[in-house]
C-alpha cells in the first residue's frame, strides 16, 4: 500500500513538474542509464555522452524533483531508496518514447495507406488515369484520393498531399518541382473546318465560332496582347468549365483553345494555325509538403509522377 501512494506521489510530482517548467525527457534516459550502470563513467559509455553532461542531467532532476537521487561514494553512485521508487516511472516513461518512436518510424516508412492528389480537371480527368493506372500496378498498397478542382488546394492545411498545378506554390515550406510545360493550341473538328472557310491568319478566327471562358479573362487577354480588341461577344459558347469547352469542340461547335495533350486524343481534332498563333506554353508544377523527406508513402507517389507526367506531356 504504501510502494503504491510512493508511486502516485512520485507520477503526481513529474506531472506538477512538467507543468511549472518546460521538461526534457533525455535527463530520464540519462537517470536510468546511471541507474543501471552505478557510475558516471558507465552510463557515458553507454549514451555516448561526457561524464560532466551526465553529472549536470542528474544535478538538473534532483533539483526539478527537490530530491537526493544517487549517494556518491568511492565505489560509484548508489541510487537512494526515492531513485529506486522512480525507476518504475522512469522505465514506464522510456518505454512509451520507445513505442512512440517505433510507431512513427513505421508510419513514416511504410509504402501502404492513402496519397491525396489534387488537380485541376483538365488534368484530372484526362492526363492522371492512366497514369494512375500504371502506378496502380507499381504502388498496389497505396490508394489515391483525387481531387478534381481548378481552385489552389492548401497544402499547409493537409487539404492535399500532393498538388499538380499550372502555378507555382509560393509558401517556402513547399517543394516545388516544375516537370513539364502545357502546350496550348488553338483546335477545331474537321466537321467544323469542312463547312466554314479557311483559316490563314490569325486575324481570321474573329469571323469564325470561338468557344472561350466565361469569368476567367485569360483568351481575352491572349487576344488583347496580339493586338486584337476582342470581346466577350466574340465567343458563341463561354464556359471555365475547360472539359464542356474541349466537348464543344468535339461536337464541332467552333474554334476552341484546347491544351496539346487533350488535343491529341482525338485524331478528329485538328489544330489551327499551327505554327502562326503564338499561345505561351503553361509551366506544370509537382508540389508537395516538405514531409515527402520522412514520409515514403507520400515520397513513392510523387517520384512516380514526377517520371509519368513529362513524357505524357510530350516532354522527356
Amino acid at each position: 500500500m504504501q510502494h503504491n501512494c510512493m508511486n502516485i506521489h512520485i507520477r503526481y510530482s513529474l506531472m506538477n513538474t512538467a507543468v511549472q517548467a518546460p521538461f526534457d525527457w533525455s535527463l530520464i534516459r540519462s537517470f536510468l542509464a546511471v541507474l543501471d550502470q552505478g557510475s558516471l563513467l558507465g552510463a557515458a559509455r553507454r549514451l555516448k555522452t561526457s561524464q560532466p553532461t551526465l553529472g549536470r542531467h542528474i544535478a538538473e532532476l534532483e533539483n526539478q524533483w527537490g530530491v537526493v537521487l544517487f549517494e556518491r561514494t568511492g565505489r560509484g553512485l548508489v541510487p537512494t531508496a526515492t531513485a529506486l521508487q522512480l525507476a518504475e516511472s522512469a522505465r514506464a516513461m522510456e518505454a512509451g518514447a520507445l513505442q512512440l518512436s517505433r510507431t512513427l518510424t513505421g508510419t513514416q516508412s511504410q509504402t501502404t495507406g492513402t496519397v491525396r492528389i489534387t488537380a485541376s480537371v483538365p488534368v484530372a480527368v484526362q492526363l492522371l488515369p492512366p497514369i494512375l493506372a500504371r502506378m496502380r500496378l507499381a504502388l498496389p498498397d497505396i490508394q489515391v484520393e483525387l481531387v478534381s478542382s481548378n481552385q489552389v488546394s492548401n497544402l499547409l492545411r493537409r487539404e492535399a498531399d500532393i498538388a499538380v498545378r499550372m502555378v507555382r506554390p509560393e509558401q517556402g515550406t513547399l517543394v516545388a518541382k516544375k516537370i513539364g510545360s502545357v502546350g496550348v493550341g488553338a483546335y477545331a473538328h474537321r466537321s467544323y473546318l469542312a463547312r466554314r472557310s479557311p483559316i490563314r491568319q490569325p486575324t481570321d478566327l474573329l469571323q469564325h465560332e470561338l468557344i472561350g471562358n466565361d469569368a476567367d479573362p485569360s483568351i481575352l487577354r491572349g487576344f488583347q496582347a496580339l493586338g486584337y480588341p476582342v470581346t466577350r461577344e466574340a465567343f458563341a459558347l463561354r464556359t471555365d468549365d475547360f472539359i464542356a469547352q474541349w466537348q464543344a469542340v468535339r461536337a464541332g461547335l467552333g474554334i476552341g483553345f484546347v491544351a496539346d495533350y487533350m488535343a491529341a486524343t482525338d485524331p478528329d481534332v485538328l489544330p489551327v494555325l499551327a505554327g502562326l498563333l503564338p499561345v505561351p506554353a503553361l509551366p506544370m508544377w509537382l508540389a508537395v509538403h516538405r514531409e515527402i523527406r520522412t514520409n515514403r508513402r507520400i515520397r513513392a507517389v510523387y517520384d512516380f509522377l514526377a517520371d509519368a507526367l513529362p513524357p505524357a506531356l510530350g516532354g522527356s
